[in-house]
């Protein structure tokens, strides 16, 4: 039986980021799910992420992109077979995604951020368009990228400051793949994270952006396969 793909998506961004990777993993005849991350807490974004796996009711490959690897880093689920962690953070417990961006030099998001408060309280942040196409995915064309910029998905800051309670990547095999030049997590953080998850397998992919489900579609795909090839 064939594992289902569960693609969660990071901040800044939507479900429909995944869709050239979608189309990819179809054509390999796999069943693919999207899970619309609320971006509001980190307990509470994995809660959900749990609820959409018991919905599917067998062996599930997750891979999250940026922040959303904290999310499927914190869900964990016994139907979760490997973790494929997509530009994203893979924590350890008591860690954020701010203490983790902070961690290493190279990151330029604080500079490219808009905030402003929440009827819920705290404050929630997204990338400025004018500033979108530089820090977020700067080997997107132009038009493509101002889309992405009108779609993008605002982040709380609390999920940005959540400690994560739990580290899936302990126990679940993971793989990891990102760009060289992503701009919002600096890539010394994740060849970091991928070694001390023990990564089955890193792709690290040159001059690329942060957002290589839509600009590196391919080397995406290839790596979540790896992790569907390892559970089949």
């Amino acid at each position: 039986m064939s594992p289902t793909v569960v693609l969660v998506h990071g901040a800044f961004t939507g479900s429909g980021s995944w869709k050239r990777v979608i189309r990819r993993l179809r054509a390999q005849g796999l069943p693919v799910v999207t899970a619309a991350n609320p971006l509001r807490d980190l307990e509470g974004d994995a809660a959900y992420v749990r609820d959409v796996i018991d919905g599917i009711g067998g062996p599930v490959v997750l891979a999250g992109h940026s922040y959303a690897g904290m999310v499927i880093t914190q869900a964990v689920h016994p139907a979760v077979q490997a973790l494929v962690y997509v530009s994203a953070f893979a924590p350890e417990t008591c860690e954020s995604a701010l203490t983790l961006a902070e961690k290493f030099e190279g990151g330029t998001l604080a500079d490219a951020l808009v905030s402003y408060p929440v009827a819920t309280g705290g404050r929630e942040f997204r990338i400025d368009p004018e500033r979108f196409q530089q820090q977020f995915c700067h080997d997107v064309d132009p038009e493509s990228a101002a889309v992405m910029a009108v779609l993008q998905r605002p982040v709380t800051e609390r999920a940005l400051t959540d400690l994560a309670t739990k580290a899936a990547w302990r126990d679940t095999p993971s793989w990891f793949v990102y760009g060289e030049r992503d701009a919002n997590i600096p890539v010394e953080a994740m060849r970091w994270m991928a070694e001390r998850a023990g990564s089955m397998g890193t792709r690290e992919i040159p001059g690329a952006s942060h957002a290589i489900p839509v600009s590196w579609p391919d080397t995406v795909t290839r790596t979540v396969l790896d992790a569907v090839t390892h559970v089949r």
